[in-house]
């Protein structure tokens, strides 16, 4: 604990408050389907063991703000998750506005992975995938009009 001398009481130090809001994020893990650690990786172009990192509470390295829209919308967080966490994360970070930090978005290409299933049927498949991205394509044109 660090010790605030404009009120005599002792504050919790940064890495406490830190470990605070990992707990949190991996009780909220725990209660997801086994891979939600894979899938966050992946949608935030990182390593696994990054996400490990950021999401252990043994360790004292915070959650970039800038990833904090990705864990929400992969974890499917409830109002009163995100809410919880935001205010364990903003105790944490005081001078960094999480929630501005986390719907911040720059302008250009983005990747996302669709899951589809297999029909079995090799052609089919390559068919599908097609489709969806020549739809890709025409979003972006229409983005592209927009500016």
């Amino acid at each position: 604990m660090a010790d605030d001398s404009r009120t005599g009481r002792t504050a919790p130090a940064r890495e406490e408050l830190v470990a605070a809001y990992k707990r949190l994020l991996q009780d909220y893990l725990d209660r997801r389907p086994s891979g939600m650690r894979l899938q966050i990786a992946r949608a935030m172009g990182k390593h696994r063991s990054f996400v490990s990192q950021i999401t252990n509470p043994a360790y004292s390295i915070p959650i970039p703000a800038r990833h904090l829209e990705t864990i929400f919308r992969i974890c499917h967080f409830s109002p009163a998750e995100r809410k919880s966490f935001l205010a364990a994360y903003g105790e944490a970070h005081p001078h960094q506005q999480a929630e501005k930090g986390a719907a911040r978005r720059t302008a250009g290409a983005r990747k996302i992975e669709i899951e589809l299933p297999s029909s079995g049927d090799a052609r089919f498949d390559d068919a599908v995938e097609d489709i969806v991205k020549q739809f890709a394509k025409q979003i972006a044109k229409l983005a592209q009009k927009r500016t």
